[in-house]
């Protein structure tokens, strides 16, 4: 018997079979368990019977509050994120359960190492289980969108995705990360820079790729060269070597920082080396995270508006709730401009 098995001898609480348990003895996706639940029509009769005999073996029962979500209300709204401490990711959470409370809901809140598709099942689980009438998802990273889609189906989820296209079994909403990026660059162009480095976050983050694309676009309508990406993770420690390394081997004009935590870590090494900010090279960065105003000098940087992003996620989920239309417009950033950038040398 496998060790995650419902029930396992020798464990004084044995835990109820759940619907992935039923998944794996039937030897069918969790999506295909849900629809013989749900009675969908599209399920072929074999498969149908071999669900329905597992379900018998394992003695599965579905939660009646889950039955029952078209047509009840329970006041409970799910969130679940990756257990990444990141600034974006964080204030989401935050906003998402502000505005959830302040139409009246409560919150439940799971936190996952990662978005494996057993975690997820367990977690979707767990919010049908309290009858939560649909779901908020902070899906920073690429590969969760594959994993979410089946449970979607169940009942309403909205993902903060940047980048992803309306029309999917889940309902995208984000701070327009791209714009952002534009907005950055643009700056920096409007100041006279020619050489604009863009110090990349991972590639597996939506906001990630969605502000390289953003920069990348900006420079080539400017009719500006687009140098090649210096590739990163989040961190300050990440932005101090490439600030080390660009101080040793050559400056560009400006740098364009994928998140604040970047831009810090290059200001102190542009700072140990001599290296005047903005006098010899602009920085930019994107967040504004308390205290960027504080920097050495203060970073210009781009403002996500994190608490409007949590009212708009949340009215997005209440009116997939009850089948109204959505608005998937993302929501505008803004540039703060302060003393790390100046005109081009």
């Amino acid at each position: 018997m496998p060790d995650d098995a419902p029930v396992t001898r020798g464990r004084k609480r044995p835990r109820p079979p759940a619907m992935h348990d039923v998944a794996r003895l039937a030897g069918v996706s969790h999506q295909t368990v849900s629809r013989v639940l749900n009675d969908h029509p599209n399920v072929r009769a074999e498969t149908r019977e071999k669900v329905l005999a597992a379900i018998a073996e394992l003695g599965y029962r579905r939660n009646s509050a889950a039955r029952a979500l078209v047509t009840r209300r329970s006041g409970v709204l799910g969130v679940v994120m990756i257990s990444a401490p990141e600034f974006g990711p964080t204030s989401t959470i935050i906003a998402l359960e502000s505005a959830a409370h302040a139409a009246g809901y409560s919150v439940s809140l799971t936190t996952l190492p990662n978005f494996s598709v057993e975690q997820v099942a367990r977690v979707f689980e767990h919010f049908l289980a309290l009858g939560a009438e649909g779901v908020v998802v902070v899906a920073p990273l690429s590969s969760v969108a594959e994993t979410i889609r089946p449970f979607a189906l169940q009942l309403p989820v909205v993902t903060i995705a940047a980048g992803q296209p309306a029309g999917q079994e889940f309902h995208p909403i984000s701070v327009d990360q791209q714009l952002g990026a534009r907005l950055a660059t643009r700056y920096l162009i409007e100041l006279g820079h020619r050489e604009i480095v863009h110090v990349r976050g991972p590639q597996d983050w939506f906001d990630a790729q969605q502000r390289y694309v953003g920069w990348r676009a900006e420079l080539e309508d400017a009719g500006v060269a687009v140098p090649e990406p210096i590739d990163a993770d989040w961190s300050a420690a990440r932005g101090f070597e490439i600030g080390r390394e660009l101080a040793r081997e050559g400056l560009p004009s400006a740098v364009f920082a994928a998140n604040d935590q970047l831009a810090l870590g290059l200001l102190r090494a542009f700072f140990e080396a001599g290296v005047s900010v903005p006098g010899d090279v602009s920085v930019v960065g994107f967040d504004d995270i308390p205290g960027s105003a504080y920097f050495s000098p203060p970073l210009t940087t781009v403002r996500q508006e994190f608490d409007r992003l949590g009212r708009k996620a949340i009215g997005m989920l209440l009116a997939a709730i009850d089948g109204e239309p959505l608005d998937h417009t993302p929501i505008p950033p803004r540039l703060v401009v302060r003393g790390s950038t100046g005109a081009a040398r």
